[in-house]
This record gives structure tokens, C-alpha cells and sequence, in this order.
């Protein structure tokens, strides 16, 4: 995610990136892990390890992009199917908002607190008692509006039985006009951090769908951005969206060019096209199996020529061709 090209820097001389002319000196966006030395994982191994005779998987990390051993994450991978995306040891605690989410959307769940001295489990409450008074106190004018605004309306209500449900609109109304703006965008992590969530010094498994549940207020993109993690946000960055961009790469590769055209002629333009083709075929192969039978080098004035002598028999086919009509 963070690789560059070199070329055209300080470290090539007198050679100028074809894509970007204008590219500077030093390449900033380069950050070169182990992974550029062939080394993967906390243990600092190859893969495939000729040391190591213990069958494992590898399992990359969606932060860092290092790829792990599954025995070396501090915990017990799922089943493969049970979930899409991992975030190693050193990126939770590089992003430990992670584990205020981890509590609802890891595979497993983070949520329940058992035995916690034997598990080395510590329970960590981000939000401080002044952030909870002040969620108190940014509740408190709702419901003083809200209580202020009854009296009004019993006021108005008319006595007639028939209109008792318009009292419910009309409340109704009140309490969508009197939410403060503060509370139009909660911030999903300030939630999720009011409540009491495990940390653990492992690796988390994630499902397919979890990065589109994180919060995207401003001061969670903010966050995101002094974390240099603004890609968790974005669905397009996800291994499942690599893998069908590779898939779809692929069929486009496998295209024969040759059935595409024939496909958008008609069965006579078909039947010469494939005469033509065959006939190419034979000739240049007849053609270049003399080279290598004599051991010598194709030159790029060879298949000029060969190409010339074929056109040139190609206009005497055409020449001597006889039309008739009925």
C-alpha cells in the first residue's frame, strides 16, 4: 500500500520515471519492511521456512502488511470461512481504538469477562468520568425541553376525543426540533468506549463487513489520519476486493483477441479470417523452424522480409482468383 516506484530518484542515475518525469530526489511514501529482504512474520523467518517442519499458514495483516504465522498471533485463528481480515499484536496497540469495535464486530467477540485474572485480561474503560458528566449534562436540555414543551401542548390540545392522536405529532415534532446538533452525529466510538470492552495483547479476526461500521465523524477521521490508517474506511482497499479485481484481471487476460473479432463479423468475413490466420500460421512457423534447425538469430530485418514475401503472395493469390455468377 505504501510501496513506490524508485526510479527516476537519487538511488538511479540518468534514469527518468516514464510516469512521473516531474518525481522528486527521495521517495517519502516508500516504507520498506522485512517483507523486501523476504523475512515475514514476529520470528524474523523466510516462507517457505526450510528450518520450520511445522505445517502452518501465513496470514496477512491488513495495517502493516506483514504476513504472520497463525501460531505466532497470540491466539487461535477461526476457521478460514468465519472471517475475512486480521489485525496483528503490534497494529492493535498501534490502534488500540480497535478494541472498543472488537467488542461487537471480532470474530469471536470480545464481550464477555471470564476469569480475568487467569487470562491477563485487562478491562480498559477509555471514557473518564468528566466525558460522562458531560454526556449527562448534553442529555440533560432534551429532556428539560422536552418536559417544558407537555404543558404547551396540553394547553392547545383540543378537548374533543377525536383528535387525540395529533398531541403524538406534535410531540413528536418537538423532541426532532429540539435535539442539539452534538447529538445529530454521535460518534459510534465514544459509545462503544463509555462501555467497559476487553484488551488483550493478541490479534483480532474481523468479518467481511466491519470496516463500513466504523465511525467516520470528523474527529474519527481526524484520528485516522494522525494513525495513518485512513484506508480502514475504504471498501475498496479490502483483501475481498483485491481478490476479485485479480479474478476479474484474469478473465480479461484469458480473452482469445482472435474470437472477440470473429464475433463482430459475419460467416463469410469469419470463414476468410480463420483461411488467413491458418495459412499465416503454417508459413511463418515453416519459416522460423529453418532458423532453428541452422542455430542462427531471428533479426528484426528476417521477419520484414517475411512479412513483405507474404503479402506479396497473397496479392498473386488474389490476382488469379476467378469470380463466377449464376
Amino acid at each position: 500500500r505504501n510501496f513506490r516506484c524508485d526510479c527516476g530518484n537519487s538511488k538511479f542515475e540518468n534514469l527518468q520515471c516514464k510516469l512521473l518525469p516531474e518525481k522528486g530526489k527521495v521517495n517519502s511514501g516508500n516504507k520498506y519492511n522485512d517483507n523486501f529482504f523476504g523475512l515475514y512474520c514476529t520470528c524474523k523467518r523466510p516462507y517457505p521456512d526450510p528450518e520450520d517442519e511445522i505445517p502452518d499458514e501465513m496470514i496477512q495483516c491488513i495495517v502493516c502488511e506483514d504476513w504472520f504465522h497463525g501460531r505466532h498471533l497470540g491466539a487461535v485463528p477461526p476457521e478460514s470461512g468465519d472471517f475475512h481480515e486480521m489485525v496483528c499484536q503490534a497494529c492493535m496497540e498501534h490502534c488500540p481504538f480497535l478494541w472498543a469495535y472488537a467488542s461487537q464486530l471480532a470474530v469471536p467477540p470480545l464481550t464477555k469477562v471470564t476469569s480475568v485474572e487467569d487470562e491477563g485480561i485487562v478491562l480498559n474503560v477509555e471514557e473518564s468520568e468528566e466525558q460522562k458528566k458531560e454526556i449527562k449534562t448534553e442529555s440533560g436540555p432534551v429532556h428539560q425541553e422536552t418536559e417544558e414543551g407537555k404543558p404547551t401542548d396540553q394547553l392547545n390540545e383540543p378537548s374533543t376525543s377525536s383528535s387525540s392522536s395529533c398531541p403524538q405529532s406534535i410531540n413528536t415534532l418537538i423532541l426532532i426540533q429540539t435535539v442539539p446538533k452534538s447529538e445529530e452525529s454521535v460518534c459510534k466510538l465514544k459509545e462503544l468506549q463509555s462501555k467497559p470492552f476487553l484488551k488483550k495483547d493478541t490479534a483480532t479476526f474481523w468479518p467481511s463487513n466491519w470496516r463500513s461500521k466504523l465511525c467516520t465523524c470528523e474527529a474519527c477521521l481526524k484520528m485516522y489520519s494522525e494513525l495513518e490508517v485512513q484506508f480502514l474506511t475504504d471498501e475498496c482497499d479490502t483483501v475481498l476486493a483485491y481478490e476479485n479485481k485479480g479474478t476479474s484481471d484474469q478473465e480479461t487476460d484469458r480473452r482469445d483477441p482472435l474470437m472477440d473479432t470473429l464475433s463482430s463479423m459475419n460467416r463469410v468475413q469469419q470463414v476468410e479470417l480463420i483461411c488467413e490466420y491458418n495459412d499465416l500460421k503454417t508459413e511463418l512457423t515453416d519459416y522460423l523452424r529453418r532458423f532453428a534447425d541452422e542455430g542462427t538469430v531471428v533479426k528484426r530485418e528476417d521477419i520484414q522480409h517475411f512479412f513483405e514475401e507474404f503479402q506479396s503472395r497473397k496479392r498473386r493469390r488474389t490476382n488469379r482468383m476467378q469470380y463466377y455468377c449464376s
